[in-house]
């Protein structure tokens, strides 16, 4: 074999080298996204999709009420009141979503904070939830939207929980009690970079 065969050999080898690991680098890394370092976001995605309807809201106290009307084409931050009494966790995710509100400035326009109280409280009660936040509104949701919410948490939903609804509705993220303001803010930038509504 001459040395323009061994040349042509080379050749042809490095060209199917070159086709074929590409697929091999990506089939393993579909195969084991662990090796990957970057994450894409840091709440969980609510996956498959599930949609509400806005008329399944309706306004806790008379301000909401007059306000329902700013929900629609809006990113919705949602406090999720579980319970009958908001305690520590409950107040402290509130505070916190009213600094990632805040933090979003250009975009605060595109968004609206959101308490989802699902029990029957009293007005007076609740009202010394957001004694120093008069801007939140308040929603009691249908039994349909409590029922998807317990199946997105496939039992008991916790209190300080919180979710990311995009403008059409759909339930998007779902935060941990706990959650950190600025990973939320760096998923909600994401989100609203890349979305084509609200």
């Amino acid at each position: 074999m001459n040395n323009q065969q061994k040349k042509n050999r080379l050749l042809i080898l490095a060209i199917f080298g070159m086709s074929i690991i590409p697929f091999l680098i990506a089939w393993v890394l579909k195969e084991n996204p662990e090796f990957l370092k970057g994450r894409t976001n840091y709440g969980q995605l609510i996956t498959p999709v599930v949609t509400t309807e806005r008329s399944e809201l309706i306004g806790f106290d008379a301000f909401s009420a007059q306000n329902m009307d700013q929900l629609p084409g809006r990113w919705l931050i949602v406090n999720v009141i579980p319970h009958d009494d908001c305690n520590d966790v409950c107040l402290e995710a509130m505070y916190k979503t009213k600094q990632l509100q805040l933090m979003m400035s250009k975009d605060l326009v595109r968004t609206r904070r959101v308490a989802m109280i699902f029990k029957d409280v009293a007005p007076e009660v609740a009202a010394q939830w957001w004694k120093d936040d008069a801007r939140l509104l308040r929603v009691k949701p249908d039994p349909a939207i409590i029922e998807k919410i317990t199946a997105i948490r496939q039992g008991e939903v916790p209190d300080g929980m919180l979710l990311l609804m995009d403008p059409l509705g759909n339930l998007m993220m779902q935060y941990e009690p706990g959650f950190d303001p600025y990973k939320v803010k760096s998923d909600l930038t994401h989100l609203l970079k890349i979305s084509q509504i609200g």
